[in-house]
């Protein structure tokens, strides 16, 4: 079976977008079980990846893929993998995110799949939870494979010399952060000016969106008077702001809320079901020399006992980090890839000033050093260089992690090409003659059906 399973998924819940038009003569391209894929399906799945800048598979390996994951999915319903409504939900939004990000707006993507939102997701939840299913399925099978240091070593053998990737000079950064809290004079401050500026629109002498351009403190809607488009099962969004955004009529203004990024009022523009969209006034209230003076004493105080040994750095996480995905990272700063190991340009400038301007070595603890995040947020963090690699060719001793990782994503491999090896017997499997000549097919060809046309 050729290595594609591991990588199935980018080809699972694909609905297109653009290629709406009714196809006069659909056909059945393949079944396994009682999942039937359409010859259309298979079309629109490659016209979505040449639109997101992909290169057109063949239609054979579309196939193949689809029906590996039909296979999956009617294994995962016999052994009853579960799947919840909310992680279904939750896909679907960060899916309807994707395209509103690709097209540039809400109406755009409306107006280019000739459907509505709700529609969309409509059209899309059946997919996503066979996407699900599918993965649960997989991870099921080969949560047991583990791999020994000697496999490691052999795989690593394997591998042509001249093959071997070169690696630039890679960092493991922890941090630990606090976010100062501002003193309650001040606070007092932000929410009266938010109840004014709620008079005042309220009386109909500002606009809303008006006050926002000039006063709000959130970068990523001031210039466009405040404003945002929200779906209610959104994770993403804070939910203190949600609730109280979708408890507005159109046209009305919130009381003054607190969330995790400082004080708002929101107003209601149109509401479509779980869909709005809303204009927000963010006030975070100043933060003083005071405020950052204590927050550095305290990491300072951190900081001493880390030098010490009588606290480790993830307890320091744990117990003292405001950072909200801290517990999801152990305080390990993380790339798009979800890797530990960075460059230095995927590390934030304040950081690489850090490292260099206190000359850090492994295993060294930076003193604390006031920030600003992108959101003008004040802090104060404290930075620990746990590894720093020079620049060099793979091998066993700087790179076991990564080579054990890839061994063990053959061995997975390995185990996934054995299970389905067995479980394809057990399936009803119809190939149209159209797909016959599939090469990568053969597998599925022993217990295939001939459609007849």
């Amino acid at each position: 079976m050729n290595k594609i399973i591991l990588s199935i998924f980018f080809f699972l819940a694909v609905t297109s977008l653009c290629a709406q038009e009714k196809v006069v003569a659909d056909k059945i391209a393949g079944i396994v079980g009682d999942k039937i894929i359409l010859r259309s399906e298979i079309k629109n799945a490659i016209d979505d990846i040449v639109r997101q800048g992909g290169q057109a598979p063949e239609p054979c390996a579309v196939l193949d893929r689809m029906m590996i994951q039909k296979a999956l999915v009617l294994q995962a319903e016999r052994d009853s993998i579960p799947v919840t409504d909310d992680e279904v939900d939750a896909q679907l939004d960060q899916k309807i995110r994707y395209y509103i990000n690709m097209y540039g707006s809400k109406e755009t993507l409306e107006q280019i799949a000739g459907r509505s939102i709700y529609q969309l997701k409509e059209d899309m939840r059946q997919p996503i939870k066979e996407q699900r299913l599918a993965e649960g399925m997989q991870n099921k099978v080969v949560e047991d494979v583990k791999v020994t240091p000697t496999e490691v070593k052999e795989y690593y053998d394997k591998i042509p010399k001249d093959s071997l990737h070169f690696y630039e000079s890679e960092l493991q950064i922890g941090e630990i952060v606090v976010f100062p809290k501002a003193s309650h004079d001040i606070e007092k401050l932000a929410i009266d000016q938010l109840t004014e500026f709620k008079r005042q629109v309220e009386a109909g002498t500002k606009k809303f969106e008006t006050l926002a351009s000039l006063f709000s403190d959130d970068p990523g809607s001031k210039d466009k008077g405040g404003e945002y488009q929200v779906s209610r099962g959104d994770k993403q969004w804070d939910p203190v702001f949600l609730a109280a955004a979708f408890r507005l009529k159109d046209g009305q203004v919130s009381p003054v809320i607190k969330t995790q990024f400082g004080y708002h009022i929101i107003q209601m523009v149109s509401r479509n079901g779980d869909d709005a969209i809303i204009r927000h006034i963010l006030r975070i209230p100043e933060i003083t020399q005071t405020e950052i003076d204590a927050a550095t004493a305290k990491l300072d105080s951190i900081r001493q006992k880390l030098i010490a040994g009588t606290l480790s750095f993830g307890e320091a996480v744990v117990k003292y980090s405001d950072d909200p995905n801290a517990k999801f990272t152990a305080g390990r700063k993380m790339n798009q890839a979800g890797s530990t190991y960075l460059t230095i340009d995927q590390l934030d400038k304040e950081i690489v000033k850090i490292l260099k301007d206190q000359n850090l070595k492994p295993g060294d603890y930076s003193k604390p050093t006031p920030f600003t995040d992108e959101r003008g947020k004040k802090g104060v963090h404290l930075i620990e260089l746990i590894s720093k690699s020079e620049p060099h060719r793979e091998n066993l001793k700087d790179d076991y992690n990564r080579i054990a990782q890839a061994t063990l994503e053959e061995k997975k491999q390995q185990a996934l090409e054995k299970w389905f090896t067995l479980k394809i017997p057990t399936f009803y499997v119809m190939i149209d003659d159209e797909f016959r000549h599939c090469s990568n097919l053969s597998k599925w060809n022993l217990t295939a059906s001939t459609a007849s046309n």
